[in-house]
């Protein structure tokens, strides 16, 4: 029996692992991929209090690490179920805890061509540091509104000879002065108002068609980063909490969800803002909530 279960290690489910690891409390961290969550794939982090720089896969394996040297037991199963009663089934096996908290982050948005499943590996990808090494000297493509695309598209800008930004819209989401940085460099030719309609490719990528107001263009690329946002996997947990129309989880303030003792944190949750801080803040809330619970002090 568990104190704590934890379903997720990204940011959010790392920092309440770390502060129950930190309370003596026996906590049990499920991850199906990877530790980090979407943060390990960012170039680099500027706008985290008190750290001026610093890449995503060393914030994230930072916070690992102290982590683990607490003792948290850290498992890579994938979570089948979650129970009322606070049990929890896995592709391995069973466990319980007498709380829990859902930090399961959400997963790449994508277009939706059956060519761009096709080609995953092949010419498209979702993470331009883990990619970006193969297309040094060739030409990419960023879609994409956000900072996500920004970063994606200024770091692929040092490897690839050309990138192209594609965007749905005329105005971006992202920060101002990463846009101002993305104009500054000579590679980079925007595509704005306009949409991505197909993939073509066989065995590997070879161009994309786009649709421009009334203007169809055929774009040769070796490379296409796909950055148009996250969707939410909590389908699993509809049994135990409640799910806002875009999927999201409900919570009160206290970021516990309508089951008692189970709470959810990060990016899955309903927010107006996701994130790094914001994933830690919930993070750090709900670990100081479950050890209320586990201490009783919660009616």
């Amino acid at each position: 029996m568990y104190d704590t279960i934890i379903i997720g290690a990204g940011p959010a489910g790392l920092t309440s692992a770390l502060y129950l690891g930190r309370a003596n409390k026996k906590v049990l961290v499920l991850e199906s991929k990877s530790y980090g969550g979407q943060i390990i794939n960012a170039s680099r982090i500027e706008n985290y209090p008190g750290i001026s720089r610093i890449t995503g896969f060393d914030f994230a394996t930072t916070l690992y690490e102290q982590v683990k040297n607490l003792g948290v037991e850290i498992k890579y199963e994938t979570v089948l179920k979650v129970e009322e009663n606070k049990k929890v089934t896995t592709n391995r096996g069973e466990y319980e805890a007498i709380t829990i908290i859902l930090a399961p982050g959400t997963q790449n948005r994508k277009l939706g061509f059956e060519e761009e499943e096709k080609l995953l590996g092949k010419g498209v990808s979702y993470c331009a540091t883990c990619d970006g090494n193969f297309y040094r000297g060739k030409v990419v493509a960023v879609v994409g509104g956000g900072n996500t695309a920004f970063e994606d598209a200024l770091y692929l800008s040092d490897l690839a000879s050309h990138v192209y930004v594609i965007h749905r819209r005329e105005e971006f989401r992202g920060e101002e002065k990463k846009l101002e940085e993305l104009h500054q460099k000579e590679n980079i030719q925007f595509f704005l108002n306009t949409k991505v309609v197909a993939i073509h490719g066989e065995e590997k990528l070879t161009s994309i068609t786009l649709e421009k107001e009334e203007e169809t263009i055929k774009l040769p690329l070796d490379g296409l980063f796909v950055a148009i946002g996250q969707d939410p996997q909590n389908e699993i947990f509809k049994n135990v909490v409640d799910l806002n129309e875009k999927g999201y989880i409900q919570t009160t303030k206290e970021v516990l969800t309508k089951t008692k003792g189970i709470y959810a944190v990060g990016d899955a949750r309903e927010k107006d803002l996701r994130q790094l801080t914001t994933a830690v803040g919930d993070g750090s809330l709900a670990a100081t909530y479950a050890l209320q619970e586990i201490s009783g002090f919660v009616k």
